[in-house]
């Protein structure tokens, strides 16, 4: 069985769980990764985040409850993962950047960039304002991980803020390639 993260995780500040996000696993039906990157976005006041220009029909989800996923289209052909953040009324969210996609054989596979993810797992706009906390094929679960050596840079992809060091990164995931499954939580 899986430890899906509740609501109360996705409630802290937006930092804080942007760095803890790494090496929880994400579960898309069957597909399950280890997360490696993660990008935060906070605030009607950062101006590379969709909510700098207020709450629209688009943005709606991320003033909306924490825990639940915002999934938008960039370029008219990527879509987008993020889980939203902070208390309802305060618009967060962290974008899913990279993963280590699990399979019953090793070496597994990189999943650079929060389009490829989306594309290989099949995530779509019609995957937007689900909640990931009560959503057992949908969802962030926690493992027996530790992932205490990240990195903080600045966001990667945006033209505007990118002095804030907000992405956080795992900077060598060649040991997760090759992790043994039993350190993650079983599909039921």
């Amino acid at each position: 069985m899986y430890n899906i993260l509740k609501k109360s995780f996705y409630k802290q500040k937006s930092l804080d769980v942007a760095s803890s996000l790494l090496g929880k696993m994400l579960l898309f039906n069957q597909h399950k990764g280890i997360i490696t990157e993660t990008e935060a976005y906070i605030g009607q006041d950062d101006q590379a985040a969709h909510s700098f220009h207020g709450y629209t029909k688009r943005t709606a989800v991320m003033f909306g409850n924490p825990g639940f996923s915002y999934v938008y289209l960039i370029y008219g052909m990527y879509h987008c993962l993020n889980v939203v953040t902070e208390p309802e009324g305060f618009p967060a969210a962290i974008l899913i950047r990279s993963i280590i996609l699990l399979s019953k054989n090793t070496p597994h596979t990189k999943v650079n960039g929060p389009g490829k993810i989306c594309k290989t797992l099949h995530i779509t706009k019609e995957h937007n304002n689900i909640d990931m906390t009560a959503n057992h094929s949908f969802c962030i679960c926690n493992t027996n991980l530790n992932i205490d050596d990240y990195i903080c840079t600045p966001r990667i992809g945006i033209s505007k803020a990118t002095d804030k060091f907000w992405r956080f990164v795992i900077p060598d995931v060649t040991s997760l390639q090759y992790i043994d499954t039993k350190l993650v939580p079983t599909l039921t």
